[in-house]
């Protein structure tokens, strides 16, 4: 059978959801611009933020350094913050501050500097205080870099305290304490309309399928996210059916998902479609689930 490819994790969508959820009892000081693009050529921002009242501080850990315009760099769980990284923005908060229409129209002094990474960027640390900047613990997970032309902070975002930084520290695919996936999930129960919640839930559930499976009960709010995971893994189960012969369990799931689509008034042809079979594989449990429910 041929391997069904992968379903690529979508990062920094939900990094962006997530630190809207972090920063979102302040939300109405703010704007955000996702991946803000610093001119027609194929260079961006990860995300922007912008105060609206620049002399109105943020009380948010991750926010009490911003300024007027605030840059931030994000790195996915699998990659690591780098050297590179950290030039390659310090560039990016020139350009944006000189790629404007007047001269001097943002300053220096409105600008802010965030890198958001999950493993301890031990190498760039390294790198700056051999360069002679002086890089300050601010609290857990956050580090001021001093000394240079904007204010820095790097954020280590699996080290952010849990009680402050829920949604952030977790946002990774190296979820391995059941009390943690207790704790999202209803963390999530009540927030399970808003999309910014259901952005983060959906990409840590596909990134820590087998932790989340083990507690999904916990929660009714994840049975809806959990319910694509689940018809994809039934898919997957039908075809080996199919071709190896349907075992009972197999069996079972096919039928109740002919029977849902049944429900849903659809066509014999657009079930085998969608289950990725032969008609005539399915026909005889169509058949037989349409003749029960006359």
């Amino acid at each position: 059978m041929e391997e069904r490819p992968k379903k690529l994790l979508q990062w920094h969508p939900a990094f962006y959801a997530g630190i809207r959820i972090e920063l979102e009892e302040e939300a109405e000081q703010l704007i955000f611009e996702n991946e803000h693009m610093l001119s027609t050529k194929p260079m961006q921002i990860d995300v922007l933020i912008i105060k609206k009242d620049a002399d109105r501080s943020i009380q948010k850990n991750i926010g009490q350094m911003f300024r007027k315009y605030n840059l931030i760099e994000y790195k996915s769980p699998d990659d690591s913050l780098s050297v590179n990284d950290f030039y390659k923005v310090l560039g990016y908060a020139c350009f944006f501050m000189a790629d404007t229409p007047h001269v001097k129209e943002i300053c220096s002094e409105e600008i802010t500097i965030s890198y958001v990474c999950f493993k301890y960027p031990r190498e760039l640390i390294r790198h700056l205080q051999d360069k002679g900047y002086a890089v300050e613990k601010k609290e857990e997970g956050i580090y001021y870099v001093q000394g240079v032309e904007f204010p820095v902070q790097i954020i280590v975002n699996s080290k952010l305290p849990e009680e402050k930084n829920l949604w952030l520290k977790n946002l990774s695919n190296k979820i391995s304490e059941t009390e943690v996936v207790e704790q999202l999930a209803r963390a999530y129960e009540d927030k399970k309309d808003n999309e910014l919640y259901s952005s983060v839930m959906d990409v840590l559930i596909r990134a820590n399928k087998e932790k989340f499976s083990e507690v999904k009960a916990v929660c009714e709010a994840l049975k809806e996210l959990f319910k694509e995971e689940l018809e994809e893994r039934w898919n997957d189960g039908v075809k080996v059916g199919i071709s190896q012969g349907v075992s009972q369990g197999v069996l079972q799931g096919l039928e109740v998902l002919v029977r849902k689509k049944i429900q849903k008034q659809k066509t014999l042809q657009q079930i085998a479609e969608e289950l990725e079979a032969e008609v005539e594989e399915i026909r005889p449990i169509y058949n037989r689930i349409k003749k029960a429910m006359v």
